[in-house]
């Protein structure tokens, strides 16, 4: 039996160890000589129409300046439109996106009168955008949230790859703003910052981005897939799907978007096990891809997401083998047990009480972001075996 629980104790940590230190680091050496393809549209008669498709939900604080900031893209002005749905607002994001519409022939706005969340809006967005202008390489959707805030360049910068025949989905390159000491901010920032290089590696290497952040990407029309009902995280569904066809999804980090990023540890919590609840959703969708873990789309999905959506039972597995080791009185599991007693409670405790005093220490606010986070997994985990009953959304709330 005590053989048994030491080989669980090492798997749990090697799961952990392997999906967020061993695997970056093996994509960034994969990647070192790597440069990315330079295959662009250049001529103005060469680009493809856009589709922005975007859903919103009591927007009104950022809603004019995304819109301005679409509307000063550099994109050439007759191929670009604009298709919003406020999933039933009741503040002023109705108000001003009208205002928009009734001025610009190229907005496109549905003031939905019910709820029905952001996949059910996005599918009426993209059914609608592809009655209008057709569905294939010469129309792309940019789909994208009401908080991100495109430079001017963001858009040709995404859409430029098209070029290529193999190239159906492109990612941007979130930047947070708004940082502070306090709060989780400059956690948040350095998990953002982490994944997009990951995600940019995954797409030079293989074609196989691991799900854009959502916030900002682009994919070609034909490619895109209804999103099934009451489901939460639209983004990875739709990406896995046009990966699962063929094409390839990469990543820009030339084309950058702004969005403010959480200070709140609890806000970002529940928003961490609403997305959460979804991924196990994709991991039931896409299980199929774990009996393909040497294929690149495999190998990728299971290193870079499946192992650290097991993360909290990694860290739950571990704690109890060790704990139980440590009562057998082996001094070595002994010791263990107590290092992890410390990290896995000690130190947020710790980081709690210095932040009362102003006291922000970045590495103790680090180690309590991810096991906070992973605990909201863990209830995402519970959500979803509980049942997801609808899909409808809350904006987070975010840093100035």
């Amino acid at each position: 039996m005590l053989l048994v629980l030491q080989i669980i104790y090492f798997i749990c940590i090697a799961g952990l160890v392997y999906a967020y230190l061993i695997y970056p680091f093996l994509m960034k050496f994969w990647t070192r000589n790597l440069k990315p393809p330079t295959e662009f549209f250049t001529e103005e008669s060469e680009w493809p129409t856009v589709s922005v498709i975007m859903a919103a939900y009591n927007e009104g604080v950022v809603i004019e300046e995304k819109m301005n900031s679409l509307l000063q893209s550099d994109y050439p002005k007759d191929k670009l439109h604009v298709f919003v749905g406020s999933d039933c607002s009741v503040d002023r994001t109705n108000e001003l996106m009208q205002s928009f519409a009734d001025s610009n022939p190229s907005i496109h706005f549905y003031p939905f009168a019910k709820r029905r969340g952001k996949p059910g809006i996005v599918n009426e967005l993209a059914t609608d955008a592809i009655q209008k202008f057709g569905q294939g390489a010469d129309h792309i959707f940019l789909l994208t949230d009401a908080s991100v805030i495109l430079e001017p360049s963001t858009l040709k910068k995404l859409v430029r790859h098209f070029k290529r025949e193999k190239v159906v989905l492109v990612d941007s390159n979130m930047l947070n703003t708004g940082i502070k000491s306090k709060g989780i901010s400059k956690s948040e920032k350095e998990y953002v910052n982490r994944e997009v290089r990951l995600k940019n590696r995954e797409g030079l290497l293989w074609g196989t981005m691991v799900g854009p952040f959502g916030g900002c990407y682009a994919l070609r029309s034909d490619y895109y897939q209804e999103v099934p009902p009451k489901f939460l995280v639209d983004d990875f569904y739709i990406a896995f799907k046009a990966l699962e066809k063929g094409g390839a999804a990469i990543n820009d980090l030339e084309a950058i978007c702004h969005e403010s990023v959480p200070h709140d540890i609890g806000e970002e919590y529940r928003r961490k096990a609403r997305i959460s609840a979804g991924n196990y959703q994709n991991l039931e969708t896409f299980a199929h891809l774990l009996k393909k873990p040497f294929s690149p789309l495999g190998f990728s999905f299971i290193s870079h997401k499946v192992l650290k959506w097991l993360g909290p039972f990694f860290l739950i597995g571990s704690y109890i083998c060790c704990g139980i080791l440590a009562f057998y009185g082996n001094i070595m599991w002994y010791d263990l047990f107590i290092m992890q007693t410390v990290v896995l409670f000690g130190i947020p405790l710790l980081d709690f009480i210095l932040q009362k005093v102003n006291i922000h220490l970045l590495l103790l606010r680090n180690i309590t972001y991810f096991l906070v986070m992973n605990i909201a997994l863990l209830e995402g985990f519970i959500k979803y075996i509980n049942g997801i009953k609808n899909n409808v959304w809350e904006p987070p709330k975010r840093g100035e």
